[in-house]
């Protein structure tokens, strides 16, 4: 949900380093290594504020026909049909300190946050054969853990999906179109100032459910060696629209992200995956 945190930033960056499916060829059933980039993002969606994340930290990719850990996300895959996809998914990010951003200055930190739920996945269409244009649509519950586990809201992320490649898997290119929705909760936790931290300049405010982002995205990797993959992804959210515009911790009409970077591979299995990686 939100790509400012590291460990979110880093999963935009793995989601160009793998191609969007194996049309020519099976893929190893694991891989292992290491990735490293840079990313620049508003610290959280509406912000004013920039921030600025380096990060390396070792990756495994597990293609299995059930457990899954690949560009999509971890969980577990429930449904692979021609058509349909439906699995469980996780995502992780790290917190945010409130203290960093003048909007916020006073109120409690954002804590990490984790989110799961189910997706459903559906291929619309294959213009050619190595293209295809996709639907996705996550459906995630967002668990707060500081100082114990706490319900934030629930998040639906509906994108549309065209992704592009080569016939040797040398290159991936995707472009994305998706909106971001939240339940009241999730968006009284981001965009909701309750009266105990009001102030002459952010006065108290009750988020709402509803939209919160519309989001254009454009992502790719090149394979530079066998063992080398370089990637790269630039993303615009516009918050018109949003549900809570209102907030006085939203402050810009629009935000954009981008980040680069490098994968390494240590080891792959020698077995093949069954079943196209998607």
């Amino acid at each position: 949900m939100n790509i400012a945190r590291t460990l979110l930033a880093a999963s935009t960056l793995c989601a160009t380093m793998a191609p969007a499916r194996a049309v020519e060829a099976p893929l190893p059933l694991w891989e292992a290594g290491v990735f490293g980039g840079t990313t620049v993002t508003p610290a959280y969606p509406g912000a004013s504020e920039r921030s600025t994340r380096s990060l390396a930290l070792p990756y495994l990719i597990y293609r299995g026909k059930v457990l899954r850990a690949d560009r999509s996300g971890v969980g577990a895959r429930l449904l692979d049909t021609e058509r349909f996809d439906f699995d469980i998914g996780f995502a992780l990010s790290l917190p945010a300190r409130s203290s960093d951003v003048p909007a916020r200055r006073g109120m409690p930190d954002l804590g990490t946050l984790v989110e799961f739920g189910p997706r459903l996945k559906i291929r619309l269409a294959e213009p050619t054969q190595h293209s295809r244009l996709g639907l996705e649509l996550p459906l995630r519950a967002v668990i707060e853990a500081r100082g114990g586990l706490r319900r934030q809201g629930t998040t639906f992320e509906p994108r549309l999906v065209y992704a592009l490649q080569d016939g040797q898997q040398a290159w991936h290119v995707d472009a994305s179109v998706g909106a971001v929705l939240g339940n009241a909760a999730i968006n009284d936790y981001l965009y909701g100032v309750s009266p105990a931290f009001a102030t002459g300049q952010r006065p108290a405010y009750a988020a709402k459910s509803g939209l919160m982002l519309t989001r254009l995205g454009l992502g790719g990797s090149y394979r530079l060696q066998r063992d080398w993959r370089a990637f790269a992804f630039v993303r615009y959210d516009t918050y018109t629209g949003a549900a809570n515009r209102a907030s006085p911790l939203l402050r810009q009409n629009s935000g954009t992200s981008a980040g680069i970077g490098l994968m390494w591979t240590w080891q792959r299995s020698s077995s093949l995956a069954r079943g196209p990686d998607d």
